[in-house]
């Protein structure tokens, strides 16, 4: 039998529906036109083609970029892409599958352990707070890791939490044995934050809330086992195939790269505060009291807000972790939004109905308000005023009847969730900002063909059509990521290394097909037909040279295709 918090009996039926519900509704959220834009350059781009070129070569072992050794991180994601691009097929939808699978499996993850935790309503209450909170919906919808390594370490910790709440038996055995294998499958997805930052966050929670008695049996020895089973394999074969994978891996990547600038990723301390607040859109304003009510009673009653502590503690170290790091981006954070989603959707549950409930979530349905307010705002003046984002004017015409049925729908929710809340009450006002974040995710999905950058697409697609198996194609001056996997076929570089690893791989320095400026000269006046892309702001020395002739074969917003023969 299915217990809740407050101990009352739960069918196993309801969690069936639950689950089921959950799933068709963010499942439909997070899929709905998930293959009508291109990838992006350069991330989707890149996480694109590493699987491509695993599934073309049939080495799953070594990560390559452009036939390039690339270790900057494991292979999960790329292996799970991989099945997808062999099973249905190269296309936008395929390879962004992954990121929006995984999104759901954090909603219903969420889910259960806030329902284990606080009951039923904390439990849909947190899904709904996840799910439609502004980054988890977008970084479900982008080809990157962070998603999955966020998932997984998500489940690694509330895994643990509800362990520690289970007597020994059964139950907590295999959910300590899920701890072990997401914290491997994590460490499998994004190195080894995978167990260390979740590690830390476990023995905090130990050392500074005195939990320790509540740490047996935690299964070690047999844990341990299972982990270094799923982990080791891959981490072992990759440094005896190839000799610079342990120094890139362990030292460059895991330590370089957080106490230096090397990555050039720089942030202010404050980064990752602006990250969240937005982030948690619409949800924002509900955190601070939901996280005020969590440990109302402070250090006196730590005891009996365990769990709140705990959740608070995850937070609290995974945000300090990256802020005092030296390579900053949006995503890195993203691991905090399940425990910041069970707690505003456990305190939302809570909360009485009528006009006390209202009262007491005021400044949260307020703070919606005005962002509603202020995007919508926003969302006008940019495509009216588009000189102020460096925007073109075709594209703004493109996004005004988008742009403003979002504002339109923004400013409505905005006026009626409050208005709804006194009226009738909490859940009404909630299902009200459900509704417009549901409708404003779904008409920008419309929209997302038109913002998204321009990439190579176009171009990559004439090489396809037109070029053969001996010709040589090439990028001057840059790698697009996103040419590579939509024309199936590696490419040449001339003068130019960026995320190519080149320093890595002996053999792609010896290949002959990353060459500086006179190398090309010399290649582009022999007797075989070579292909070039550029963007058009790195052509004006080479097209000014008199003596330098080609052919334009096609051209997009921002790129030009050439080739030296017709």
């Amino acid at each position: 039998m299915f217990t809740d918090h407050s101990g009352s009996s739960l069918a196993p039926a309801s969690w069936r529906r639950d689950l089921l519900l959950l799933a068709l509704a963010f499942g439909l959220l997070f899929a709905f036109r998930l293959g009508s834009y291109p990838l992006s350059n350069p991330d989707e781009g890149r996480y694109a083609e590493i699987p491509r070129e695993m599934v073309a070569s049939g080495d799953w072992v070594t990560p390559r970029l452009d036939g390039v050794n690339y270790f900057e991180k494991p292979p999960l994601v790329y292996w799970t892409t991989a099945l997808c691009l062999k099973f249905f097929g190269p296309s936008e939808w395929s390879m962004r599958a992954t990121p929006a699978l995984f999104a759901l499996a954090g909603v219903l993850l969420t889910y259960g352990a806030a329902r284990k935790l606080h009951g039923r309503m904390a439990g849909l209450g947190a899904a709904v707070v996840l799910g439609t909170s502004i980054l988890w919906f977008v970084l479900g919808r982008i080809m990157l890791l962070d998603m999955a390594v966020s998932v997984l370490m998500s489940a690694t910790l509330f895994c643990f939490i509800l362990a520690v709440n289970e007597p020994a038996g059964a139950t907590r055995r295999w959910l300590f044995y899920g701890l072990y294998a997401s914290a491997a499958l994590a460490t499998l997805t994004k190195g080894l934050i995978g167990f260390l930052v979740t590690g830390a966050v476990m023995f905090l929670w130990l050392l500074i809330f005195n939990q320790w008695k509540r740490l047996r049996p935690m299964h070690l020895p047999s844990g341990i086992a299972l982990f270094l089973v799923i982990a080791a394999p891959w981490h072992a074969l990759a440094a005896l195939h190839n000799d610079t994978w342990t120094h890139r891996y362990f030292v460059y990547e895991h330590w370089e790269r957080f106490t230096s600038p090397a990555a050039s990723r720089p942030g202010a301390w404050w980064y990752f505060v602006l990250i969240v607040l937005g982030g948690l859109i619409p949800w924002s304003g509900f955190l601070w009291p939901a996280v005020r009510d969590a440990v109302r009673g402070g250090w006196a009653k730590r005891g009996e807000n365990g769990v709140a502590w705990f959740l608070l503690t995850w937070a609290g170290f995974i945000f300090l972790f990256f802020s005092k790091s030296h390579s900053k981006l949006a995503p890195y954070i993203l691991p905090i939004f399940p425990a910041l989603a069970v707690l505003v959707g456990a305190w939302l549950a809570r909360l009485p109905g009528g006009r006390e409930g209202a009262a007491r979530a005021r400044v949260g349905f307020g703070v919606f308000a005005f962002f509603c307010g202020l995007l919508a705002t926003a969302l006008v003046v940019v495509v009216m005023r588009p000189t102020l984002v460096r925007m073109g004017a075709a594209q703004a015409a493109a996004l005004q009847v988008p742009a403003f049925v979002m504002a339109a729908v923004l400013l409505t929710g905005g006026i009626l969730a409050p208005w709804l809340a006194k009226l009738r009450g909490v859940r009404p006002a909630v299902g009200l900002i459900v509704a417009t974040m549901a409708v404003f995710f779904g008409t920008l999905m419309f929209a997302a063909a038109d913002i998204s950058k321009p990439g190579t697409k176009a171009l990559a697609l004439m090489v396809k059509a037109q070029a053969k198996p001996g010709d040589r194609v090439l990028h001057y001056h840059e790698f697009f990521h996103d040419f590579t996997f939509y024309a199936e076929r590696l490419v040449d570089v001339v003068a130019f290394k960026g995320e190519l690893e080149l320093e890595e791989d002996a053999a792609a320095r010896a290949s002959g097909r990353f060459m500086d400026e006179p190398a090309f000269r010399k290649l582009w006046t022999g007797p075989g037909r070579v292909w070039a892309v550029a963007r058009k702001k790195d052509l004006k020395e080479l097209f000014g040279d008199a003596t330098f002739r080609y052919h334009l074969i096609g051209e997009s917003p921002d790129h030009i295709f050439f080739s030296n023969q017709l």
